[in-house]
């Protein structure tokens, strides 16, 4: 067992410990899965910001916004995917892609948990610390809450620093959580992967589902004017 794995396994077993007192009082987190809620608007899709986690160029022409949960496989293979379009047709400078939150806490028991462990990772070490805590994370995938000192480790993220956001920062990550979510069901979300593929001049376009490389390049080229 590593050192950094110890202190985030007593934090999550303090945190589901004062969960189950927050139940007990009537309180909880809202929840959300597949097929519930109503379509939203594209178009109230929140303006990319430097809050945002973002991988490659964040003046790039085409943005593509996802709204994913740690927890889904989809999310997991899209992530593959998007890592390679951002390696390729974002080589350069054209092409970003933007994370945000949307776990679905009505299907995925560990939903919440893994983002709040990724947004205290963006935290303590920026945004590069963010995307390779994902990667990580994905990598883990399924993974458990008392994985995440090691999944730190191998982010090179420091364990005691990591340990301390996620036992204290709750509250905090939370709103952001909580924004990423009502944003997503804004948009139209109702599960994950959920993307809006911006570009500058154009409508927003939805991207619903874990799209493969191949299509998903023929829309970036499109977008960027490079179809033949």
């Amino acid at each position: 067992m590593t050192s950094s794995k110890v202190p985030v396994a007593i934090v999550v077993a303090g945190l589901i410990l004062s969960g189950a007192v927050y139940l007990s009082m009537g309180g909880g987190w809202p929840s959300f899965s597949l097929g519930s809620g109503t379509r939203g608007d594209p178009s109230l899709v929140r303006p990319v910001g430097a809050e945002d986690h973002i991988l490659g160029n964040p003046a790039a022409p085409v943005t593509i916004v996802t709204y994913c949960d740690f927890e889904s496989e989809y999310c997991k293979g899209f992530s593959g995917t998007m890592n390679q379009l951002v390696a390729t047709a974002g080589a350069g400078g054209e092409v970003a892609w933007v994370y945000r939150e949307f776990p679905l806490t009505d299907t995925h028991e560990h939903a919440l948990a893994h983002a709040r462990a990724a947004e205290c990772a963006a935290e303590v070490a920026g945004n590069d610390a963010f995307w390779r805590f994902a990667d990580a994370l994905f990598a883990a995938w399924p993974a458990e809450p008392g994985e995440y000192g090691e999944v730190a480790e191998r982010a090179g993220i420091p364990g005691d620093a990591f340990a301390a956001c996620y036992a204290s920062a709750a509250e905090r990550v939370d709103a952001r959580i909580t924004a990423d979510r009502e944003n997503a069901l804004a948009v139209g979300a109702i599960g994950t992967p959920y993307s809006l593929l911006l570009a500058r001049g154009k409508e927003p376009m939805v991207l619903d589902g874990a799209y493969p490389y191949d299509a998903l390049r023929q829309i970036v080229d499109e977008a960027l004017g490079n179809a033949p």
